[in-house]
């Protein structure tokens, strides 16, 4: 008798397991197509735009091709790439950014991105890069008449594992979100499922690098408010959004916590209206268990009034797969939107 009841104990906490993973994963959900308005593919992006951040001047820059454990890519022996984008030109293109010699070009896996300008309006690229699938801190400056990145330098940090975005606060200082503690795609799973929190964000200086909030299943993307007074961190496992005030030494601690309905990837601010743009992932099911024929769909909310007690929050876009799969970011401006995907195209909007 005692020879059946584990085989049976371990089968019930195995449906158990799946049973909450379908729910997790938000299995069953379907979005309804939501579009903004005149929206256009952007040519010559076919193999991601994970993460996308735009300047003060309009100038967009776009990480491309990244390799992600347990995600899907269409160019996997292809290098990553980023693109630029000029938003104030009426049928604006993209264009790759050389990069400088001297950097390893070959195993180039670019993540999440982040810019800098500093007193004498130098643009600095800072760009999460994956190279053999660890994790460093690539710091590029900007050359815009030759359209190209000179690179200057890369951070390693025995914290800055399975690092998935980044913020910078000034030079050589940033946040960034650890998102998995496992970097096998079996184990970042089951480390999801079983809510091991082991994940945080870090803050990283020349002087001083520390972990300043923990308590997430897996942070992701993460931007700042206008007044740069408060962090905004994105929970991708538990479908939700951190908000937490800064501190004079950089410490964060946690104001509240949105729940949505979605999986949110990263974050931006609408740099004239202050609202927060997630792009999301409404079903992350079809995005574990690829299948071109039913292809993860996209989402893109707007939450207006965050510090609020009570934050609208509204769709923006919405598509089941069909024309975008898998958005990652949105980054709205001037009323023209830009929406990146993990490993897909990419959408130019006119609002």
């Amino acid at each position: 008798m005692g020879k059946l009841v584990v085989p049976t104990l371990l089968g019930a906490a195995l449906a158990l397991i799946v049973a909450f993973g379908r729910q997790k994963l938000n299995a069953s959900r379907e979005v309804e197509p939501v579009e903004p308005g005149n929206c256009q593919l952007i040519e010559g992006i076919e193999n991601g735009s994970e993460d996308i951040d735009v300047l003060p001047s309009g100038l967009a820059f776009i990480s491309s091709g990244l390799k992600y454990p347990g995600m899907p890519s269409f160019a996997p022996d292809k290098p990553g790439q980023i693109f630029l984008m000029d938003l104030n030109k009426p049928n604006p293109h993209v264009q790759e950014l050389s990069i400088s010699n001297g950097f390893d070009k070959a195993s180039f896996n670019p993540h999440g991105i982040s810019t800098f300008i500093d007193e004498d309006h130098n643009v600095y690229l800072y760009v999460v890069n994956h190279p053999h699938m660890e994790s460093t801190l690539e710091i590029f400056k900007f050359d815009e008449q030759q359209r190209s990145l000179v690179h200057l330098k890369t951070i390693e940090h025995e914290l800055l594992k399975s690092v998935n975005d980044i913020l910078v606060l000034g030079p050589e200082q940033f946040y960034a979100t650890r998102d998995h503690y496992f970097t096998k795609s079996c184990l970042m799973l089951l480390e999801m499922l079983i809510d091991l929190r082991w994940t945080y964000v870090l803050y990283y200086s020349p002087k001083e690098v520390k972990v300043v909030a923990r308590g997430f299943n897996s942070p992701n993307g993460i931007t700042i408010s206008p007044d740069k007074k408060y962090i905004y961190v994105a929970d991708v496992a538990d479908k939700n959004i951190h908000v937490m005030k800064i501190h004079d030494n950089r410490d964060l601690t946690l104001l509240k916590v949105i729940q949505l309905d979605t999986s949110v990837d990263n974050l931006t601010v609408d740099p004239d209206t202050g609202d927060v743009l997630a792009g999301c992932h409404p079903n992350v099911m079809k995005l574990i268990l690829y299948n071109p024929k039913d292809p993860p769909q996209s989402e893109v909310l707007r939450i207006q009034d965050i510090l609020s007690e009570k934050p609208r929050i509204n769709t923006v876009y919405a598509n089941n797969g069909s024309i975008l799969q898998a958005s990652s970011v949105a980054f709205a401006y001037k009323r023209k939107l830009l929406i990146g995907t993990i490993f897909d195209k990419a959408l130019y909007c006119e609002l």
